[in-house]
């Protein structure tokens, strides 16, 4: 099995800045990338960042600019470096660990969310 944890979230004025943290745990496999999602109210769950077993990033471009993902292999950890947030970021945020396997198949495992809440 394997848990995710995120932690960082909070109450920020427009223009502040938060970092998240997602910390998997378990039976880790050594390829995987990581993500990091977000669900407003009302809203469709969204990919915000991305980062591959090589640390090949990317980010979706409302947040370019503004957000950065990066990770610790070691820590089996992933950073979301948010500035410049504005209240549309406004949303809980989910981590995501998708693990692959010698076979071919692949596994994703999300965690519980984080609230982000930016007030104008």
């Amino acid at each position: 099995q394997v848990q995710l944890v995120e932690s960082g979230g909070g109450l920020v004025q427009a223009g502040g800045s938060l970092r998240l943290s997602c910390v998997a745990s378990g039976n880790i496999f050594p390829i995987n990338d990581m993500g990091w999602y977000r669900q407003a109210p009302g809203k469709q769950r969204e990919l915000v960042a991305y980062i591959t077993s090589v640390d090949t990033a990317s980010l979706t471009d409302s947040v370019k600019g503004r957000f950065a993902i990066s990770r610790d292999n070691a820590k089996h950890t992933a950073y979301l470096q948010m500035n410049s947030l504005k209240p549309e970021d406004t949303a809980v945020y989910y981590c995501l660990i998708k693990m692959y396997f010698s076979n071919g198949a692949y596994s994703d495992y999300w965690g519980r969310g984080t609230q982000v809440t930016v007030s104008s």
